[in-house]
């Protein structure tokens, strides 16, 4: 069984909004950072997002401020990703991350659990 399995991906038409699923499995997400990366076909991955457990403060990647915003909901064990006026920079395999230590918001900490990822594809 994954630890973290994403969904909500598909193709989309510019403009659009899409929510992406990350649901954990065998932890407990309350005690860990959660983040959202993806993956545009031919470059390498990005972060997108890293929220931190506790005070649950969220950072978002430039690119996707103002557009895309994170949930947790710790009771479902599940994070979301609600993205709105998607373009075809969005487009990419979108994965969740989990993290034991909040430092892995700043780069001090690898991330210790991966999903495999979802596909988002914005075109029209």
């Amino acid at each position: 069984q994954l630890p973290l399995v994403e969904s909500g991906g598909g193709l989309v038409r510019p403009g659009a909004s899409v929510r992406l699923s990350c649901v954990g499995s065998g932890f407990t997400s309350e005690v860990y950072a959660l983040g959202w990366f993806r993956q545009a076909p031919g470059k390498g991955r990005e972060r997108v997002s890293c929220t931190t457990y506790g005070d649950e403060r969220t950072f978002y990647d430039d690119s996707v401020k103002g557009r895309f915003t994170v949930s947790r909901d710790n009771a479902k064990n599940t994070m979301y990703l609600e993205m709105n006026r998607l373009t075809p920079e969005d487009t990419g395999l979108y994965s969740c991350a989990a993290g034991r230590s909040n430092r892995v918001c700043d780069g001090r900490e690898a991330w210790d659990l991966w999903g495999p990822g979802t596909q988002v594809t914005v075109a029209s």
